[in-house]
């Protein structure tokens, strides 16, 4: 059984737009990640750490995005996001954005987890602490930034 979704809000900064005045696509990328490495650090878990005397890592398999509608500079994103899937090694999780109720994009990606030591990264099994923590979800799976000043 997943946890339920992870729940973190964002203003889109102006940086992240357009010509048109719309987020760039690319930046729901960059906003899919914040919200993946929010929600491993509300599990006390982080992206880049060591288990078990070992440097992991969560390196990318597989990402897609969809695009509904626009959004602009200092629009309030709702990023949801659910882990969708966790394997041996890997978990997929999706991020549903949306503005105000309006669905506005969805992101998905695939990612494994690694041994992150040396010139190359080695897929290993998730840790049976990492997949506990995963699986149990973080109290409460809020997370409103910072970066709503």
């Amino acid at each position: 059984m997943m946890p339920p979704a992870f729940v973190m809000r964002r203003r889109v900064e102006f940086a992240d737009t357009d010509m048109a005045g719309a987020m760039h696509f690319a930046a729901y990328y960059r906003y899919m990640e914040v919200v993946e490495h929010a929600f491993f650090r509300s599990l006390g878990l982080s992206v880049a750490s060591h288990v078990e005397g070992e440097a992991i890592g969560w390196p990318r398999a597989a990402t897609k995005a969809e695009y509904f509608a626009p959004v602009r500079f200092e629009d309030i994103l709702e990023m949801s996001l659910t882990v969708e899937r966790m394997g041996e090694r890997s978990l997929t999780h999706r991020v549903l954005f949306t503005c105000e109720g309006r669905r506005i994009a969805q992101t998905e990606a695939t990612i494994v987890c690694c041994r992150a030591g040396g010139d190359t990264f080695e897929p290993i099994d998730i840790p049976a602490d990492v997949r506990r923590r995963i699986e149990a979800g973080a109290p409460g799976a809020r997370n409103d930034s910072e970066r709503l000043e």
